[in-house]
């Protein structure tokens, strides 16, 4: 049996709503609980009133998901921010398909979109027990930004920015 890889990827955009979606956000849900707290319910609830669908759709935002096989295997997503910056949201790699490239690949493809929108950077926040999710945009050519944001008992979030060319 051969490992999918990156280039048989393939990218759509879809609504917040549509089934494609779902794994996406049931997993962050699960993550998200595991490892902030919460139950798996409270966070959906949290990650669908936060950042409701509208902010992920045209013209200011878009929500992407890899498919293979016509399977969700990645995604994420990106609004706006301000005039010249989009905040990315919600990227994620199914738990059975990382370490294969598949995260940077939809970074790369969400830049892409946010650049042919118009923006000129990225801004995100991660959360510091996500040391994976810090890897990946160091790796992928963020800086992290020294500005402290607030605090939630000992968890905080830590934001980055890039300029896209």
């Amino acid at each position: 049996m051969t490992v999918p890889t990156v280039d048989e990827l393939r990218f759509v955009a879809v609504d917040q709503r549509d089934p494609l979606a779902a794994p996406l956000l049931a997993e962050l849900a699960v993550e998200y609980s595991g490892r902030y707290g919460g139950t798996e319910q409270r966070v959906m609830k949290w990650l669908l009133e936060e950042y409701p669908a509208e902010d992920f759709t045209p013209p200011d935002g878009a929500l992407l998901i890899g498919l293979l096989d016509g399977q969700p295997v990645t995604g994420g997503a990106f609004r706006r921010f301000d005039d010249s910056r989009a905040e990315l949201k919600r990227v994620w790699t199914d738990s059975r398909h990382r370490q294969r490239g598949f995260a940077k690949a939809i970074v790369a493809e969400l830049e892409r979109e946010i650049a042919a929108r118009g923006y000129r950077r990225v801004y995100l926040t991660t959360g510091n027990r996500q040391p994976e999710a810090e890897a990946l945009y160091l790796s992928s050519g963020y800086t992290r930004l020294p500005s402290p944001l607030p605090t939630v008992g000992e968890t905080y979030p830590i934001a980055f920015e890039k300029t896209l060319r």
